[in-house]
């Protein structure tokens, strides 16, 4: 079953309204652009590691129902997509709020894009997000301008190692 989600307030840029399984790990919602109205999903899967979970996004398949991650859609609405993703995190660590999420791109171009959002709010997101970046194997704090392979995110106020 499929419930709305909340307008979840996070940054002061347009989102997408959000749609979720019961779980919370599943979300969808519909990007509108001139490209047409393009159904998209986020996916968030435990891994091996307990309480890691890596958040897959792209477009839905309508035949299927799968995630198609390297669909390329140019609707024209990135900034307004990747706010939407971030509601997602926000609603999925509200719900499981000792998870650590962990994403990258699956090109590097989308990896950089990635980069680039977090680098434009990243004075807002580290009020709720620890946001830490890998380079060079290593982990550290994300920091502007170094060009990260991957992500992970935790929310504030949890207990929280890496």
């Amino acid at each position: 079953m499929k419930h709305p989600i909340l307008e979840i307030r996070v940054m002061n840029i347009d989102r997408y309204n959000l749609t979720a399984e019961d779980s919370l790990t599943v979300f969808e919602f519909v990007s509108d652009g001139p490209n047409g109205r393009l159904a998209k999903i986020i996916k968030f899967s435990e891994t091996n590691l307990k309480g890691l979970y890596n958040l897959a996004f792209g477009d839905k398949d309508l035949e299927t129902g799968d995630l198609n991650d390297l669909a390329v859609s140019n609707n024209g609405d990135s900034e307004k997509v990747l706010a939407t993703i971030v509601s997602a995190v926000y609603a999925f660590t509200d719900c499981y709020p000792n998870s650590v999420v962990y994403a990258t791109g699956s090109t590097k171009a989308r990896t950089r894009l990635y980069r680039m959002g977090i680098t434009k709010y990243l004075d807002e997101v580290k009020k709720d997000f620890y946001i830490y970046g890998q380079h060079n194997y290593d982990w550290e704090f994300f920091e502007k301008n170094v060009d990260y392979d991957a992500f992970i995110a935790k929310r504030k106020n949890r207990n929280f190692t890496i």
